[in-house]
């Protein structure tokens, strides 16, 4: 219910007709109700309608004691964000991992010049899928979304609502884990730049239903 009205109130809905979690970057102590641990100095800042909060990519980082998409045999994980000019080549800013495993989902970009491509890993086990593709390449400095979706067959992922990579993966449920915001969970690869919303969903939502760009 404290997602559903957080949504609401920012003009970004829950898709219909099933729970989730959305989460606004829009203060350090707490994020949808869980309570972090900061590292280094992120800081929020203003984003088109809203908040976010932006990583120096050098040692900010944010870390959460929940896995959100822990236990579901299905998702939809979308992130809108600013990857800006300036950091390393190599740079994750979403990761989930399930606790006491090397079971993780994550997000990382690849720096191309002054642009930047999409990485999408998921691993359950002994089955794991990466979806990069560097021919499909976006302005750094801007906003834009990202989703990672898995229908239970499928893991696909998609910028700005365009398909760039799927595969057939079997991908069993994660157990509780955590979070890491900005960086890996080891603490390498920082990010640079900012992140406004993340959104998890327990079922696998088509383009249309992503949330929509600022």
């Amino acid at each position: 219910m404290k997602a559903i009205l957080l949504a609401a109130s920012s003009g970004l809905m829950l898709a219909a007709g099933g729970s989730g979690e959305l989460w606004h970057f829009d203060r350090l102590d707490s994020i949808n109700g869980h309570k972090t641990t900061i590292q280094g100095h992120p800081r929020v800042i203003n984003a088109p309608h809203g908040k976010a909060i932006e990583f120096n990519g050098v040692d900010d980082a944010i870390f959460l004691d929940v896995h959100p998409l822990a236990g579901v045999s299905q998702f939809t994980w979308e992130v809108i964000f600013r990857p800006d000019l300036g950091g390393n080549p190599e740079q994750r800013f979403f990761h989930f991992q399930q606790n006491g495993t090397d079971d993780r989902m994550l997000f990382e970009i690849r720096v191309i010049g002054n642009q930047w491509c999409l990485d999408s890993f998921a691993k359950s086990g002994a089955d794991s899928k990466a979806l990069l593709n560097r021919a499909k390449l976006h302005p750094l400095g801007e906003w834009h979304r990202v989703a990672a979706v898995y229908d239970g067959h499928e893991f696909r992922n998609y910028v700005d609502g365009v398909l760039e990579g799927s595969s057939e993966l079997h991908l069993a449920p994660h157990k509780p884990g955590r979070t890491s915001v900005g960086v890996r969970m080891n603490k390498v690869d920082y990010f640079k730049g900012a992140i406004m919303t993340a959104r998890m969903t327990p079922r696998a939502l088509s383009p249309d239903k992503f949330l929509k760009k600022p």
